[in-house]
């Protein structure tokens, strides 16, 4: 018999090595690529097989009024609208985002302070909303000293984690949204998330916050959640009369490429008439730019991740 050529053997060992990791080897190949050209690209994941769990998204930015409570009302009620079944985890001590839902902070019994610090059940702090598939865990100004009460607990970076685990399940979304700050409660955030968004304001200011916050993903992805990843970065109060507006466009375009979302979240007066009715602004005016954004939004994220 003739043998097979040794050059066609070799070859197909070559693919062998490379497919070790399944059917993503391609992909995994050029990011190993890229991401040694690129210390930026080194803080993305690889896709995890997620089927039938719910995907925990945080909204991150130690950058105070860049609009991350803002988007998490309003993203979160876009993704409802589209049948999505979403869960909204308020863990800024403001409470913005609960009251944004119609939520009574005043007679709130269970709240996200007394699930991480006191070990309530977690499905006795959910809320219902003006949409039937949309829900919230409030928030508390106790949750301020929270960080204190939590540095003598075992695992305290986990503790977020373990008390969302139960909800992946029945939920397609769950959005956190962060306080303006690194502390523990946001640490715990990202350790629980399996990506983060980050809303960015467009105005100079709102740039240099990223550079720690990425750093911060990136030790946190090294120490405690070697899944996460960056959903994207969002572009917020976005005036595009304003010269300063769209080179910050262009400049976080530049730098981040495809992480960029193609959504960009307009000044609307709606989306800040909207909280003060307790509705998310496609239920306070459905034509309004803001909702239109944000349902343009809801529709990029579950393209992205389909």
């Amino acid at each position: 018999m003739t043998k097979a050529p040794r050059k066609s053997r070799k070859k197909f060992r070559r693919l062998e090595v490379i497919n070790k990791t399944g059917d993503l080897s391609t992909v995994f190949a050029i990011f190993l690529f890229f991401s040694r050209h690129n210390t930026e690209l080194s803080l993305i994941s690889l896709p995890l097989n997620t089927k039938n769990m719910g995907k925990i998204i945080a909204l991150a930015n130690q950058k105070g009024g860049v609009g991350k409570t803002t988007t998490t009302i309003n993203l979160a009620a876009s993704l409802a609208t589209l049948e999505k079944k979403v869960l909204v985890v308020d863990a800024d001590p403001q409470a913005n985002a609960s009251s944004g839902l119609g939520v009574d902070i005043k007679q709130a019994e269970c709240t996200i302070y007394e699930c991480i610090v006191e070990q309530a059940d977690v499905r006795e702090a959910i809320h219902d909303t003006e949409i039937d598939t949309l829900k919230v865990i409030s928030s508390h100004i106790n949750l301020v000293g929270a960080e204190i009460e939590m540095l003598n607990l075992k695992n305290r970076e986990k503790i977020l984690k373990e008390v969302l685990a139960p909800l992946k399940e029945e939920f397609d979304y769950i959005l956190i949204d962060c306080s303006p700050s690194l502390g523990l409660i946001t640490i715990n955030a990202l350790t629980a998330a399996d990506s983060v968004i980050i809303p960015v304001q467009a105005e100079y200011f709102a740039l240099e916050g990223i550079s720690k916050l990425l750093n911060t993903i990136k030790i946190i992805k090294s120490k405690l959640n070697p899944a996460l990843e960056i959903e994207g970065f969002l572009l917020t109060m976005y005036d595009s009369r304003l010269r300063q507006a769209n080179q910050i466009y262009d400049e976080v375009k530049r730098h981040f490429q495809e992480l960029v979302f193609n959504t960009v979240i307009q000044r609307n007066v709606k989306l800040s008439e909207a909280p003060s009715y307790g509705l998310p602004t496609i239920l306070y005016d459905a034509d309004s730019t803001g909702a239109k954004n944000h349902m343009a939004l809801a529709k990029e994220l579950i393209s992205r991740n389909n």
